[in-house]
């Protein structure tokens, strides 16, 4: 039996040392065999496939939808639902063309892009640079560039065309707006353009009065908000990473200018234990502070928690001390107070704003990644997820042994038992060594058996998906709100 402290990482490398398990080493097409399952298995689908699809454009099927679901919930949960500073809130999508103008949108929302002479393909400037420069120190420095500095480096490097591989045939850089602008109205005449959100936080310190006075909140507190955003990228691409449509999970933490700093520290932490406790490797994750230069206008401070994609370091998570600018910029437009007062304090003052903003779909491509592995057992190969249990689509799988009553009836009640507290799949089809191999690759953690013996003796076998062992277990166990909320193997 595994001990119950081991962690997935170590369970899995545990259960394949005592099999004599032979590890598939990483390689440079991870993403492309991640992407070839997730397509296979009904994770994520190309967007409009059915006319061609759409550049950049997904669909979560069926398992995608579950385990999106559940890595909102656990945001939801460990950053609103379990804190007692923290209240929620949703939203509209769509505000007042104002607000954008007020947050600085409209002028200054924008990324350097460039136009390639010899295929017309457009394409962001510093992410070509920061394809082709060798340190970490030369990378950051790109984001405090001019355009004509961006160009100069562009030429000194002899950076090429990644869809024709020209070089020296970019036009020079200009500033591309990522807002996507549509209009309201009944008729071209009377429409007005109105802006689909970039980001949740807006909404959030336009209603910072409305929350506070209701909720009746002291400083601190944070807003929790998850829901949809648009972003016109120009280069949107490595699959969930960047796309044009995402779903967002920010808190914005509203604080004391003199206490800011701390609270800035503390959420960085914050959302580094949440990964790892989802089931990220510590290996697979870094912190980079953002150096003075590289600081957005509005900014105190960065951190991004970085992955390390099959594609090199990126952001994952992105926390910022945001200071007291968009409350203050909202107040000069609107002429309304946004001031906070501090009754035994006697003072009124600005808050700070901490935020923590992270990409439901950039997290889930990050689990996925992290969790994906390659085994041979016994010269067969074994494609696994390792998911946390609270983020993997099915905690359960229940399967009959073999097509035929009494046990479909006995594994069928299982299944309707065991939906109340849990995702639970139900699979008839196929062998019951074929099922194992399936509900593996979709992370599954536990398969429940329900075989002839079941009939006798109510138990079923319990087939745990890191190490493969299996164990006889009473259904009345299972059944236990304990197991069915913590489903360890070793709980049993």
């Amino acid at each position: 039996m595994l001990p119950r402290s081991c962690s997935i990482s170590s369970r899995a490398a545990l259960g394949a040392a005592r099999r004599g398990f032979a590890k598939k080493p990483a390689t440079d097409n991870l993403q492309e065999r991640l992407v070839a399952l997730c397509r296979h298995r009904g994770f994520i689908f190309p967007g409009s496939e059915l006319y061609g699809g759409l550049a950049n454009s997904f669909d979560y099927g069926p398992l995608g939808a579950l385990m999106k679901k559940n890595v909102m919930d656990r945001w939801w949960f460990e950053f609103v639902q379990r804190r007692p500073d923290c209240v929620g809130l949703d939203s509209s999508v769509l505000l007042n063309s104002a607000v954008w103008t007020a947050s600085g949108h409209v002028d200054n929302f924008t990324d350097p892009m460039t136009v390639c002479s010899g295929c017309n393909s457009r394409v962001r400037v510093d992410q070509l640079l920061e394809a082709k420069l060798q340190t970490q120190e030369e990378i950051d420095a790109v984001a405090a560039m001019s355009l004509p500095e961006m160009d100069a480096l562009l030429v000194q490097h002899d950076v090429a065309c990644p869809s024709c591989g020209q070089t020296r045939s970019f036009q020079p850089a200009k500033k591309f707006n990522l807002l996507f602008r549509t209009n309201m109205g009944a008729t071209d005449e009377t429409c007005d353009w109105i802006y689909l959100r970039p980001e949740t936080a807006q909404g959030a310190y336009i209603n910072f009065a409305n929350v506070q006075s209701t909720m009746r909140k002291k400083l601190p507190f944070g807003v929790g908000q998850m829901g949809k955003s648009f972003r016109n990228e120009i280069s949107p691409g490595h699959f969930l990473f960047r796309t044009r449509e995402f779903e967002q999970l920010e808190l914005q933490f509203f604080t004391h200018p003199d206490e800011s700093d701390d609270w800035y520290r503390y959420w960085v932490d914050q959302c580094y234990d949440f990964l790892t406790k989802y089931g990220i490797k510590p290996e697979n994750l870094r912190k980079h502070e953002h150096p003075a230069e590289e600081l957005a206008h509005y900014a105190r401070a960065t951190t991004d928690i970085q992955f390390k994609y099959p594609f090199g370091w990126s952001e994952l998570w992105g926390i910022a001390n945001r200071t007291s600018y968009d409350l203050k910029k909202h107040m000069d437009a609107s002429g309304k107070s946004l001031k906070y007062q501090d009754l035994v304090a006697k003072e009124e003052f600005l808050p700070h704003v901490i935020e923590p903003a992270l990409g439901a779909g950039r997290v889930m491509l990050s689990m996925l990644l992290d969790a994906y592995d390659e085994e041979e057992v016994n010269g067969r190969k074994r494609t696994v997820l390792h998911l946390h249990p609270d983020i993997a689509p099915y905690r359960f799988a229940v399967l009959p042994l073999v097509k035929k009553e009494p046990l479909l009836e006995v594994a069928q009640k299982l299944f309707e038992d065991l939906c109340g507290g849990a995702s639970v799949d139900y699979d008839v089809a196929g062998s019951i060594g074929r099922r194992y191999r399936r509900q593996d690759e979709i992370g599954t953690p536990m398969c429940l058996t329900v075989d002839f013996d079941t009939l006798e003796d109510k138990c079923v076998t319990v087939r745990d998906r890191d190490s493969m062992e299996q164990k006889r277990v009473p259904i009345e166990q299972i059944l236990q709100g304990t197991s069915v909320k913590h489903s360890g193997f070793s709980s049993f």
